[in-house]
């Protein structure tokens, strides 16, 4: 499963053709755009590729770049062409010919054939025998080849893939020190690129988006916080191959990352700005600042070659292989099937939960229940217990009377 590609993008040389028709610098495009000239270099020359509001912003001002050439070439058509100038009799020894026999009637001279173009062919071929030359005699011409077929997106990703892992996860090793951890950054900068396939097919140097994204992976501040990262692997078995990758560690991640682009891959500094997002006179103070830490510690590499060589055994030394091509992109899809399911699980539920609150939720206003107010001189009710002697006697009392009162008194007379 691949996800559709982003806002589309002219390639590299027509961003570069666009530009120099509406007479702008790199510099004044990078300030309409808002990014550093270094950048705007590396998205003409392919090195990488602008994200999000940056893509955006440069995809509207190429079109308006392109729509203005358009419309110039719209005004140049309908203005009319100059006739060309009439053409002149060629002099020469033939043309002086008559004049020195004057004698000879002047025959027509016949007009000079055409050369004929040259056509970019797979293989050469031979002019075509004159009409009164038999067709039996002609030589043959041969057939061009025919062109190989197209590969398929998994054919292409695979090749790319055989093509620059097993490097990248050398260079990923002096970034990190980690032999996982490196391979794991590959793969899922791989898989990243299976899922946006038209865009990195279509990038000028795809092996630097894979680097990138593989990069950016590796040093990524979360990954101190997995359970792996808490278990050192064993470190080199030379002793000076140790050394120098301590050294390296204990480099900032963003210097680190542009030493190991310079004197490592071997890019130049305008491509590791690009690459490392950051302007060209940045790049070149980081690669100074990482080369006195590395110097510092260990003097014998203050040479930038002997540096390079090091740098390219230290990598190699250590056996890191990668998983099969397939495994990757099976892996990748795998992960992004997951990902949508989770996503229309997450919906679901939520549509669940909306609809549960509707069904529940009361139709019609309910007034709130009037708190209860304390009422006075009411005796609190106590609970019976044992009575008291006098309680036992004015009870007995209350017994012995009569229950219908005191005996009624009648008047008598005196």
């Amino acid at each position: 499963m691949t996800r559709g590609p982003a806002t589309p993008l002219p390639s590299p040389k027509a961003r570069r053709r666009l530009r120099e028709a509406a007479s702008l610098t790199q510099t004044q495009l990078a300030e309409r755009v808002g990014v550093a000239p270094g950048t705007v270099r590396a998205w003409e020359s392919g090195r990488t590729t602008p994200r999000g509001r940056k893509r955006e912003a440069y995809a509207k001002l190429l079109k308006a770049l392109a729509e203005e050439e358009e419309s110039a070439a719209r005004q140049a058509a309908r203005t009319p062409q100059p006739a060309p100038p009439p053409k002149t009799e060629p002099t020469g020894d033939r043309a002086s010919a008559p004049e020195a026999c004057p004698g000879a009637e002047a025959e027509p001279e016949p007009e000079p054939e055409p050369e004929p173009e040259p056509v970019a062919m797979p293989m050469p071929m031979r002019e075509p025998a004159p009409e009164s030359q038999p067709r039996s005699t002609r030589e043959p011409v041969p057939e061009p080849r025919p062109a190989p077929a197209p590969l398929t997106p998994a054919q292409a990703f695979d090749a790319l893939y055989e093509f620059s892992a097993p490097a990248l996860v050398r260079q990923t090793f002096l970034l990190t020190g980690r032999r996982e951890q490196a391979r794991e950054s590959v793969e899922r900068a791989f898989q990243t690129a299976w899922e946006r396939w038209p865009e990195v097919a279509r990038d000028r140097d795809p092996v630097g988006w894979v680097r990138a994204t593989a990069y950016e992976y590796a040093l990524s501040p979360w990954q101190r916080f997995r359970p792996r990262h808490r278990h050192p692997e064993p470190p080199p078995a030379d002793p000076g191959d140790r050394t120098l990758l301590n050294t390296l560690l204990r480099l900032p991640p963003r210097h680190r990352r542009t030493l190991v682009l310079y004197d490592g891959v071997g890019l130049d500094l305008p491509e590791t700005a690009a690459e490392t997002e950051a302007s060209t006179p940045a790049a070149a103070h980081r690669l100074l600042r990482a080369r006195e830490a590395v110097a510092g510690r260990l003097p014998a590499l203050a040479d930038p070659q002997v540096l390079h060589r090091r740098l390219a055994e230290l990598a190699s030394n250590e056996r890191l292989g990668a998983a099969r091509p397939p495994t990757v992109r099976r892996g990748g899809e795998r992960r992004a099937r997951f990902r949508t399911r989770a996503a229309i699980a997450f919906t679901v539920a939520l549509i669940g939960t909306t609809a549960l609150t509707v069904r529940t939720a009361p139709t019609h206003y309910e007034p709130p229940v009037s708190p209860g107010q304390a009422v006075r001189g009411v005796p609190p009710r106590v609970a019976p217990g044992s009575l008291s002697d006098e309680e036992l006697e004015l009870r007995q009392k209350l017994r012995d009377q009569m229950q219908d009162g005191p005996e009624r008194l009648s008047p008598q007379l005196e």
